[in-house]
């Protein structure tokens, strides 16, 4: 039986505890509002643009000016590894950290909150994942307190208690969650992000709104969450496309680093949706695929089969109107918005195929999807198949 509308829930949970400073310039005060500890880990990517554009220099401007001492490991990959998770705990622990900075991108960010639990417990990182291969062990202790400083607008990490990581031998790609991982402090400077080059402004701003176009449509809306998501994809749907036509744009990256943070919020007072878990199983197969670029090859064919299920028709038809299409009285009009959001954003013609995925690999992907990121099929208004999920990947294969 379809369900046309979505009912909100009026009862909702809130547990985000991150002291938030948001604002262009903000990373250049960081000492004023550094806890007490002696020794960071400063965690950041193997890339070069941390270092290159001198952010790297700042934070460790501001921990000379606090006298804290720090230990540098800059090894993160795109998409964060185990292995290297475990290899920035051990390093952590040898050096006697006591807080952990994470500065770079979302998978910066992810890695540390990993780092975080692993430096503070005993054994390895996937000891503790609780979804597919992992230990599914309770953790001993907390985290270790985190500091996030992103560089990037997408992942929201900077305002929630979760972190996504790869186990290249089992080819999955799953979470870790814990109120203890919500960083205790966010340094959100939009000035940090004009040095992103054209394409990643794009993939990592389609992750930020895919958050509250998620969080809007699944099962377990609430009006909390609502507020967030429809803010969020206002702000990010007007300005990412300045902020991809001009890095150099601040207003529109302050707002589209406002989006992103809105959609962090999101997932910390609901959730996302399966799309994620077909993503990850995408990009864990394929590591070349940055998340936010999965997300855009399978955002039309996963919205469109929700469409034709008519989960939500009411609430469909209001993101197109957010997204440009005030007189829209049909659902299917948000997929028009969708492609025209593509074509802002100059990610339209980009192809599966690109990044050398085969339809044959599609299958695996669709059982890595349930298996790696189930929860997340728990929180959506229709209950997928495997079936299914081999149909979306196929329908947005090129």
């Amino acid at each position: 039986m379809s369900n046309k509308f979505l009912k909100t829930s009026n009862n909702f949970f809130d547990t985000v505890s991150t002291h938030i400073e948001f604002g262009s310039g903000k990373l250049n005060n960081l000492y004023e509002f550094l806890p007490d500890a002696k020794k960071a880990l400063i965690v950041t990517t193997n890339g070069k643009s941390v270092k290159r554009n001198g952010y790297l220099d700042k934070l460790i401007g501001n921990l000379d000016k606090k006298s804290m001492e720090y230990v540098l490991f800059d090894e993160i990959e795109p998409n964060p590894l185990n292995t290297t998770v475990d290899k920035g705990a051990d390093i952590a622990k040898e050096e006697n950290c006591d807080i952990i900075i994470a500065i770079g991108g979302g998978s910066a960010m992810d890695a540390s909150k990993a780092i975080a639990l692993a430096t503070n417990n005993p054994g390895k990182l996937w000891d503790y994942v609780q979804f597919g291969t992992g230990g599914k062990k309770t953790p001993e202790n907390k985290a270790l307190p985190l500091i996030a400083i992103p560089t990037t607008a997408g992942t929201g990490s900077e305002a929630d208690m979760g972190a996504v990581i790869s186990n290249n031998e089992t080819k999955e790609k799953t979470a870790i969650f814990g109120e203890d991982l919500f960083p205790i402090l966010s340094i959100i400077d939009p000035e940090l992000m004009v040095s992103v080059p054209e394409k990643y402004t794009a993939f990592q701003g389609f992750d930020a709104i895919s958050h509250s176009l998620e969080g809007y449509i699944n099962g377990i809306v609430n009006m909390y969450s609502d507020m967030y998501a429809l803010e969020a994809i206002r702000n990010i749907h007007e300005y990412l496309p300045k902020a991809v036509n001009n890095g150099n744009d601040i207003e529109a990256r302050e707002k589209v680093a406002f989006g992103s943070y809105l959609s962090g919020l999101v997932m910390s007072v609901g959730n996302t949706s399966s799309l994620h878990s077909l993503e990850h199983a995408l990009s864990a197969y394929h590591h070349n695929l940055t998340h936010g670029l999965g997300l855009i090859l399978l955002s039309k064919a996963y919205f469109t089969f929700l469409i034709k299920k008519h989960v939500c028709d009411d609430r469909f038809i209001k993101l197109a109107k957010v997204m440009g299409i005030e007189d829209s009285e049909d659902p299917m009009d948000f997929i028009t918005a969708l492609d025209q959001f593509h074509k802002d954003i100059k990610v339209d013609k980009i192809k599966m195929s690109d990044y050398d995925v085969s339809p044959d690999e599609f299958e695996k992907m669709a059982h890595t999807a349930f298996d790696s990121m189930g929860m997340l099929f728990g929180v959506d208004r229709y209950k997928f198949t495997v079936d299914d999920v081999v149909k979306i990947y196929e329908e947005s294969f090129e």
